[in-house]
């Protein structure tokens, strides 16, 4: 028989979506929802989707996702820096420590 723990939670993790050109007006969208789900306690894992020949601004992806974990450094920490896997390169950020979820 397993033992379940009391105060076990189930991670959830939200993801957030970019293009490699993605505009201020829609980063700032995105953001907001990012704020929204680390306030609550969820991860968030935000990647930059290259189509096609886009792949070849790979630098425009790694630098919207370092700026958008500069714009969470309030409430989130960065678990992973941005990785490359295939056609799209992800970042990974946490709730800080401390915060307790928002039901």
């Amino acid at each position: 028989m397993k033992e379940i723990k009391a105060k076990a939670q189930k991670t959830i993790i939200k993801e957030i979506r970019f293009g490699p050109n993605t505009d201020d007006h829609d980063f700032d969208f995105k953001l907001k929802h990012a704020i929204k789900f680390l306030e609550a306690g969820e991860k968030v894992r935000a990647y930059v989707h290259f189509k096609g020949r886009a792949i070849v601004y790979k630098e425009h992806g790694e630098i919207l996702l370092l700026r958008f974990a500069q714009a969470l450094e309030e409430v989130g920490k960065v678990e992973q820096l941005p990785k490359l896997e295939g056609k799209r390169m992800f970042i990974s950020i946490a709730p800080k420590a401390g915060k307790t979820p928002v039901k």
